[in-house]
């Protein structure tokens, strides 16, 4: 028992590394069209939409910005130069695409770089084999940054947040940087197995069942106690079917256990009968820790631009916070790539 509390006394950080922890700087991360509002360590951002409406490209996105570094090697890069991880329940995502998508931002902030300084169109080829090497170099710090782990059900994904603390720590002291985003594609993909699965008991008979309310309690508490370690910038998806308009008010179970007093960062959601264009699925302890919910769908409309054609136009609308605008942008072909293009918004 004497050695269990001498534990609690032993430090494991110094004064200066508590402060860097706790001071952390706001993330300014998020490029158009989810600039909107500003964001930071603690907030927890879910983007909702229909499949196929670009949500994991632009998780991609966000995290390609904080990878990258601020400035590198006198190259202006706009990132934060601090690591991301990306956790992947939808089991879909593409390493291919991802480190395309990385290289695109690098060769187009050197490229910048280069017309600034009054590189010849003659001279492009040879600045390419000369940027080569260091375009590597830059590439390869970059993907070291970028964690990513697979989980194919509830109980994985569940420890995998139990021992995420430790991955995180042994990280940062391999790469000196801390982790300022944590992504989570697709937050609802394993709800209705579990919902569909019958409760059964767990090993005793004093713990819970395993079911669909415990799981998300059990998810929230686990990304909650992290925070407090690893102050980070959450960001998930979810997939809905969009139809006709739900009131918030409907979706009221048990909010007060799950209140802004547990988690300062959280907003009432239920505080206004706000009306959604889709019917909400997550049990109330997600639906509580969110703290900014974001839509975004595809419309009908094309975009026809000189050489780029039938490029579908997405909308996004902030819920939560409710703004009266909506932004428009566009996913485009560039090179083989898809980019993601802001357009214009609409109030």
């Amino acid at each position: 028992m004497g050695s269990h509390a001498k534990a609690w006394l032993v430090e494991d950080e110094s004064a200066r590394e508590m402060l860097d922890r706790v001071l952390t700087e706001r993330p300014f991360l998020l490029l158009p069209p989810l600039h909107r509002v500003p964001l930071r360590v603690g907030n927890v951002v879910e983007l909702v939409g229909p499949s196929s409406s670009s949500k994991t490209h632009i998780l991609i996105q966000a995290a390609i910005t904080c990878i990258l570094p601020k400035l590198w090697k006198g190259v202006s890069y706009g990132g934060l130069g601090h690591s991301a991880m990306f956790i992947d329940l939808d089991c879909r995502f593409d390493v291919l695409r991802f480190s395309e998508l990385l290289n695109h931002r690098i060769m187009e902030a050197a490229n910048g770089s280069s017309s600034k300084v009054g590189c010849h169109q003659k001279d492009s080829e040879a600045q390419f084999a000369r940027m080569k090497p260091y375009n590597e170099e830059l590439f390869a710090l970059c993907m070291k940054r970028f964690l990513y782990i697979r989980c194919y059900d509830s109980s994985e994904f569940l420890a995998t947040l139990k021992t995420l603390h430790y991955r995180l720590q042994k990280e940062r002291e391999v790469h000196g940087v801390n982790v300022h985003l944590l992504l989570i594609d697709s937050i609802g993909a394993f709800h209705w197995v579990d919902r569909g699965s019958s409760s059964f008991p767990l090993e005793c008979d004093n713990r819970k069942s395993w079911h669909l309310q415990n799981v998300s309690e059990a998810v929230v508490q686990e990304i909650r106690r992290l925070l407090l370690v690893h102050p980070m910038l959450v960001m998930a998806t979810k997939a809905v079917v969009l139809g006709n308009k739900y009131s918030t008010n409907e979706l009221t179970w048990n909010y007060r256990k799950w209140s802004a007093v547990d988690n300062p960062y959280s907003r009432n959601i239920t505080s206004s009968d706000q009306q959604l264009p889709y019917r909400e699925y997550m049990p109330a302890a997600w639906q509580s820790f969110v703290t900014h919910r974001i839509l975004v769908r595809a419309t009908d409309d094309d975009l026809v631009n000189g050489g780029h054609q039938n490029n579908s136009i997405y909308l996004l609308e902030w819920l939560l916070p409710l703004l009266n605008s909506l932004d428009k942008f566009t996913v485009r072909d560039v090179r083989k790539r898809l980019c993601l293009f802001f357009l214009t918004n609409k109030g």
